[in-house]
């Protein structure tokens, strides 16, 4: 059973001083386990200055229940389906384990597509649309800049082994829709 975010999340005020964000409006509260991230207040315990892309190498419903697994230690705060659909794992104040580099963890919010890095079939226009919906909504809740240096892909990340979202990932079309919204 989903919910929306909205209905599910903690309650303004539950967290001392860090301005309260339920997260993208309609994305479905897809809660990863509490042993795949780190609580935290951000932005008032670190700054947040980073949107990370990333393909998830996987199936939406199955990248959801990877973050739901307590065995796997990874997460992100979303995930973007080819047909638009979103969900929302982590808090965007709690910490997400996708970056592969702690301080970058801090410091970013993670977004996960399902599909993979050699397969565009994958990136469809619902994807890239919601997406950078998503990804808009973010820049401009926490100020970070709508450019390939507050926007980034996980092969971009300092001491990252991963290469996605890969060559075939449109970022001039991508930035130009975060842009435009």
């Amino acid at each position: 059973m989903t919910a929306s975010a909205a209905g599910v999340l903690p309650t303004p005020g539950d967290g001392a001083g860090a301005p309260f964000r339920d997260g993208f409006p309609g994305a479905e509260w897809a809660p990863a386990h509490p042993s795949n991230y780190t609580w935290a207040r951000r932005p008032s315990s670190h700054t947040i200055d980073r949107v990370v892309i990333h393909v998830a190498q996987e199936t939406y419903r199955d990248t959801i229940g990877i973050f739901a697994d307590r065995a796997r230690e990874v997460s992100a705060h979303y995930v973007v389906a080819a047909d638009g659909r979103v969900a929302q794992c982590l808090r965007d104040s709690d910490i997400g384990w996708h970056a592969g580099n702690w301080d970058h963890n801090t410091r970013s919010i993670g977004i996960e597509h399902e599909g993979w890095v050699d397969e565009p079939e994958w990136f469809t226009d619902a994807m890239y649309e919601r997406s950078a919906a998503l990804t808009a909504y973010l820049c401009d809740a926490y100020g970070i800049r709508k450019d390939r240096t507050g926007v980034i892909g996980h092969s971009e990340v300092p001491r990252a082994t991963h290469t996605d979202p890969g060559s075939l990932w449109d970022w001039e079309r991508y930035l130009r829709l975060v842009n435009a919204v």
